[in-house]
């Protein structure tokens, strides 16, 4: 796990340094970097999180065999069966790291070289022999990727603020200011800023230096189309499954640094940490949050599940000073506007698991591939609305909205869509968005055909939607930032492409079946943990914001949204946002999320955005 960065603009050396000690907390044991082509226009830098082969001969950028040139975040986990395969072929290898691997496999694959990779990754080769630059981001994006290209220079970093710091030609983004708005992140490919994209997960590209063309492809999707449906028994993917999670978690388990596992308590990271006791014989540490707050401590049921697993568990007591600390600086590390507020436990997590080991497994992902969300469930009651014909909603709606109740006014709003894929595009994104000032269609996204298409039912078609979204969008850069603020790797079995493909080709049945979510899942997890440990309601991962925003932390919002301030804000109704404000601090509705989002995206334009034009 590090940081990368390279460039064809030609920055002096100090700038180039300045630029790797800006992510220097993503890779603090080794920064370097080095000019590349028969003029030096080339360079490549990086920040070294050593994680295999710790040697010094594995730092990057690495070059193999005088061809081509290398910069590497993230782990091939099956990188041993690939340079298995490319020593019977005759390359020679003299590292154990997977570094190597991949530059020898793209000598041997060519650009089929990513079909190849089971793992997390974003990566840059310089093939000095073609002049070009061939790269790639994982299937799922896990890991980050920004780049630049102005259809001369070409310039890419793992965090955006690398790209941004002595960088003159940027301006911010209007319409992904909007996109935060309603979707709380910003969507790939945009960036905060309108000359800096994200490359979408799945996807390789080539920068031409001779033309100083870009292009970019896909090399992987989800099977959105069902064309490869599960053929066998219940029983028989129960097995399947067991096993390809026992290969995924054992496989992110080899590092040459201590590893452990994140432990909630759910039902996701309870499978995790129970596979790992069976993929090793030293006792896996394991590692949660507590809040001394009601409703938000989930401690005491992953105690139980440790104790069962005889895990050596630490938990992290989330306490007031230290949250309030990382709010205020929240910007330094997710260096885009980004709202889901339990980033804020999630860093509290990796600074004090990194204090025990450098690898954590995590339990991501479960809830999109097996239906474990609670807006599948509602989403499947709501449907039944949509068999009434449209007038006859849209009239209904009519109605409840002369009511004054906020509740009969949502349900109004439920019914006021033309079918369920709107909703849930509203449902993701925000119900309410009277208070965004906007002239742009928030869901005219591509990933839209994940939702549009005929092919699969709505559980099916809303589950795809998320790993496409709320996954690689939220997730994925939520723990991604979160752990490597504090140099900490997360590896995530669950992401493993097999078992994801798996899931996509498994009947509903199998997933979500009369009030039981994650169905399969949990089936192989009573293998190993005691069913009636989660016996309860499932809960969500946060921290109790809408509680502070009332009492600990009233006169930090009241300062930083007054109504001076919220009129400086761009994209929003000051007065409408001022009204919720007030009626979030006396209690008549809770108004949060918002509130939140709102800090969040002035602490950015208050530290990122001074100087910059908005357009």
């Amino acid at each position: 796990m590090c940081g990368i960065y390279g460039s064809t603009i030609p920055y002096n050396n100090i700038q180039v340094k300045e630029k790797l000690e800006r992510s220097n907390f993503r890779g603090p044991d080794k920064l370097k970097f080095d000019s590349f082509g028969d003029d030096k226009s080339v360079v490549f830098g990086h920040n070294r999180l050593a994680i295999i082969d710790l040697d010094e001969r594995s730092n990057q950028p690495f070059t193999y065999q005088n061809k081509i040139h290398l910069v590497f975040n993230g782990e091939i986990y099956n990188f041993k069966d690939i340079k298995d395969n490319l020593l019977e072929k005759g390359y020679t290898f003299n590292t154990t790291s997977d570094t190597e691997v991949i530059c020898a496999a793209y000598l041997e694959y060519g650009e089929d070289c990513v079909h190849h990779f089971n793992g997390m990754f974003a990566f840059v080769i310089y093939d000095q022999t073609k002049n070009i630059f061939f790269g790639a981001r994982d299937r799922l994006g896990q890991k980050p990727f920004y780049f630049y290209h102005n259809g001369k220079d070409f310039e890419f970093a793992s965090q955006l603020s690398v790209i941004q710091l002595h960088h003159s030609n940027l301006s911010i983004s209007k319409k992904a200011i909007s996109l935060y708005l309603a979707w709380g992140t910003i969507p790939d490919p945009y960036s905060i800023f309108n000359e800096i994209q994200k490359l979408p997960a799945g996807h390789s590209f080539i920068f031409d230096l001779n033309s100083t063309t870009l292009t970019q492809k896909t090399y992987w999707d989800i099977d959105y189309k069902a064309k490869k449906p599960f053929k066998g028994s219940y029983k028989e993917a129960t097995t399947i499954l067991d096993n390809t999670l026992k290969d995924a978690v054992s496989k992110r388990l080899f590092a040459d640094v201590p590893v452990g596992v994140f432990l909630s308590g759910g039902v996701d990271s309870s499978l995790i940490a129970a596979l790992a006791t069976k993929s090793t014989n030293s006792k896996v540490k394991t590692f949660s949050v507590k809040f001394n707050e009601e409703g938000f401590d989930e401690s005491v049921y992953a105690q139980q599940v440790a104790n069962h697993l005889q895990t050596d568990h630490h938990v992290i007591e989330c306490n007031y000073e230290e949250g309030l600390d990382l709010i205020k600086n929240f910007c330094y590390y997710y260096d885009e506007p980004f709202s889901d507020s339990s980033a804020i436990p999630s860093m509290l997590l990796a600074k004090y698991t990194r204090e025990k080991v450098t690898v954590a497994l995590s339990g991501d992902a479960g809830d999109e591939s097996f239906l474990g969300y609670h807006r599948y469930n509602w989403m499947n009651k709501k449907r039944k609305m949509y068999f009434l014909p449209f007038f006859i909603r849209k009239a209904c709606a009519t109605l409840l909205n002369l009511s004054s109740n906020k509740r009969l006014n949502i349900i109004a709003n439920v019914l006021s869509y033309k079918n369920e894929n709107e909703l849930y595009l509203a449902y993701s994104s925000s119900f309410n968005q009277s208070w965004i000032k906007s002239d742009i269609d928030i869901h005219d996204l591509i990933e839209s055909k994940y939702l549009t298409h005929k092919k699969k039912n709505l559980l099916e078609r809303i589950s795809d939607f998320d790993i496409k979204c709320y996954l690689n969008w939220d997730i994925n850069t939520k723990v991604d930032r979160a752990t490597m603020a504090y140099s900490l790797e997360a590896r995530a079995p669950l992401m493993d492409y097999r078992v994801v493909d798996f899931a996509r080709s498994l009947p509903t049945r199998f997933k979500f079946k009369g009030q039981t979510q994650k169905r399969i899942l949990k089936d192989v997890l009573y293998k190993y943990v005691p069913e009636h440990i989660f016996d309860r309601p499932k809960s969500g991962f946060g921290m109790p914001l809408a509680k502070w925003f009332r009492t600990d932390l009233k006169e930090y919002v009241l300062a930083e949204l007054s109504n001076d301030n919220l009129k400086q804000i761009p994209g929003i109704d000051a007065k409408i946002v001022s009204k919720y404000i007030k009626q979030h601090m006396d209690g008549s509705w809770d108004y949060f999320p918002i509130i939140w989002q709102l800090l969040v995206l002035k602490q950015w334009l208050d530290n990122n955005g001074k100087g910059y034009e908005i357009i």
